[in-house]
């Protein structure tokens, strides 16, 4: 399950729902949840407003979804993820995924949530306290995070390299 929406998510809900959905096949479940944060140093950050491109954007997530199932055994991953403006501390993405294993549901999680930040097509402009604004620009890290993953899509059980 894919979404992009302007609406707030319940994450005890999408968790249940998740469960349900894999119930007899996972004996693991893991979650993740980002939030809005300060990314500037010396000011808070008022709002994230996070723009999407409709359409492309599900298609990549349903992608990044696709090549964690064929990597490890999780059947059903969820990923919400919010866009609009947003407030500091409110709640941006959801990824959830079961498994048989809890080494599978780990590093899915893992690899979904950093594919996320690097290839889903997202924009974020930050407004902070004193009114600036700013879009984010993607940093080295998470370019590097995703990176180690590599592209091969086989089945592969090992964690990045």
């Amino acid at each position: 399950m894919v979404v992009v929406q302007t609406d707030d998510f319940n994450v005890a809900d999408l968790t249940a729902q998740l469960r349900t959905r894999t119930a007899g096949q996972a004996g693991a479940l893991v979650t993740f949840t980002g939030y809005v944060r300060d990314y500037a140093e010396g000011q808070h950050t008022r709002t994230l407003f996070l723009e999407h491109y409709p359409g492309m954007c599900e298609r990549e997530i349903t992608e990044i979804c696709t090549q964690a199932q064929q990597r490890w055994n999780v059947p059903e991953p969820v990923v919400v993820h919010r866009v609009g403006e947003l407030g500091n501390a409110e709640q941006i993405v959801f990824v959830g995924v079961a498994s048989a294993h809890r080494g599978d549901a780990f590093r899915a999680c893992e690899f979904i949530i950093d594919a996320l930040k690097t290839r889903a097509p997202f924009w974020k402009r930050e407004t902070l306290s004193n009114g600036e604004r700013f879009w984010v620009q993607q940093r080295e890290t998470d370019a590097e995070k995703t990176a180690r993953w590599g592209t091969d899509t086989s089945t592969d059980t090992t964690e990045p390299s």
